[in-house]
């Protein structure tokens, strides 16, 4: 007989209430393996793709791409034992008839999520369905869907890399297609149906694509989801709560920017990417050393703030779906040359869509380097759970004043925020002028 079981949405990360489904690699009657992945989702903090921690067939899918779905929602019903006529069962179950036992299931390895328990009605004449638990499957990276950097006719085919890596494997030209996933993205399905000729031509399928452009007003609307959805939210919450200050200085960084070629033709950094920004986290950490107080919280519920011993250290990156906040933990420990090394995977992984909810959380201090936009300076929003927020702004060639003369030297504006209920100004000026200093002499941290 078929045992069926039912797959809800996880809480892939700490108090996420809500998920969007962005596609479906599976359908009614395929058969499935032990964590292979059945569907991909966008929540508050990152896109992610969940296993499924049984083996069996697929019945049914209750949720369509686009959806937003609470977290413990049945999306997904399985047969476990498809020896029988498998039928798909109710989204959501019953009240049973008779009592049920609950049978809890052991996470998989490496799965720390909450199981959630859902019951089947029991079949009348016979002893009740003990219920399946679910456990809540660990999200796995993804990459966000890579624009071309050439479209042909206006049209951009949206695939992540293992899709397209399929295309050309089997042939398939991308620009005659577009994906039936949400937001128009080319699925492997989307791919494999091409392959065999059943593929919809993007002409004739761009019209089913709901752009959200409305012809007569010339707007485009998208709704409000995911990780754009979560830092609004962030950024609201933290301006009106947290007082802001912010301060500026402008620096000459010739001498930075000398020593960054000599790093460059050192043997100890060859192949190391050191870019100001790795000066800029170098000198945010040890001036944090000299002022704890900008590397603290304030704990509103408990009345407190809170000094950390450890800088969690925050990098502003900009991706396919919005700003993200990625950590380096315990930046305070690394070298220069292990800082630069963190810091160039944390923006690779970023870039890529595959930075984990986890990567983002509990930072102490970030940086944000709005000058790779050509700006110079900027007045940035702390994050919530942190007291600070550096921008590095552009660096460019300016007369600035030397030993009496005026020449051509490297200069860099940098602004710092900072919430003023736990750092005063004094505290902000004093951390702010050592980072200055750190970049303007780099010599200067020999004596930190």
């Amino acid at each position: 007989m078929p045992t069926f079981k039912q797959f809800p949405l996880a809480d892939t990360a700490e108090g996420l209430t809500e998920a969007d489904i962005l596609s479906w690699h599976v359908k009614p009657g395929d058969t499935v393996t032990v964590n292979q992945i059945v569907v991909e989702i966008e929540t508050a903090k990152a896109a992610v793709e969940l296993p499924i921690p049984w083996a069996g067939v697929v019945t049914e899918l209750h949720v369509e791409p686009g959806q937003t779905v609470e977290v413990g929602t049945p999306i997904l019903t399985i047969d476990v034992d498809p020896g029988g006529t498998a039928a798909p069962a109710p989204a959501a179950a019953p009240p049973a008839a008779a009592p049920a036992e609950e049978e809890e299931m052991k996470p998989l390895v490496g799965y720390g999520s909450k199981a959630v328990v859902t019951q089947r009605r029991a079949r009348k004449g016979s002893a009740p369905a003990p219920a399946a638990a679910v456990v809540a499957p660990a999200p796995a990276p993804v990459a966000a869907p890579a624009p071309v950097s050439a479209p042909r006719g206006g049209y951009v085919p949206l695939a992540k890399p293992p899709v397209r890596k399929l295309a050309k494997d089997l042939g398939v030209d991308l620009h005659a297609l577009t994906g039936t996933a949400s937001g128009g993205v080319i699925t492997r399905d989307d791919v494999e149906r091409a392959a065999n000729g059943s593929a919809v031509p993007a002409a004739a399928a761009a019209s089913t694509v709901d752009t959200g452009y409305d012809p007569a007003t010339r707007e485009r609307r998208v709704p409000i989801k995911g990780v754009r959805k979560m830092t609004a939210a962030a950024m609201v919450q933290s301006a009106y709560t947290a007082p802001h200050v912010t301060e500026f200085l402008t620096i000459d960084v010739t001498p930075m920017m000398e020593f960054r070629e000599k790093l460059k033709k050192s043997r100890e950094f060859a192949g190391v990417k050191v870019t100001p920004l790795t000066f800029a986290a170098k000198a945010v950490c040890l001036a944090a050393k000299r002022t704890p107080d900008i590397n603290a919280v304030w704990d509103e519920a408990a009345q407190e703030i809170v000094y950390k011993d450890y800088v969690h250290l925050g990098i502003a990156a900009a991706t396919p779906r919005g700003l993200i906040v990625p950590k380096v933990r315990d930046a305070d420990s690394l070298s220069l040359k292990e800082l630069a090394s963190a810091l160039t995977a944390l923006t690779e992984v970023a870039r890529e869509g595959k930075t984990s909810p986890a990567d983002m959380a509990n930072g102490t201090i970030t940086i944000t380097n709005v000058g790779v936009f050509g700006v110079d300076t900027g007045t940035p929003i702390i994050n919530p759970g942190e007291s600070a927020i550096l921008c590095l702004g552009a660096i460019k060639d300016q007369p600035w004043v030397v030993d009496g003369e005026i020449k051509v030297r490297k200069v860099l504006q940098l602004s710092l925020s900072f919430d003023h209920r736990v750092v005063d100004g004094q505290q902000g000026s004093e951390f702010l002028a050592d980072v200055g200093a750190l970049l303007a002499d780099p010599a200067m941290a020999m004596t930190y």
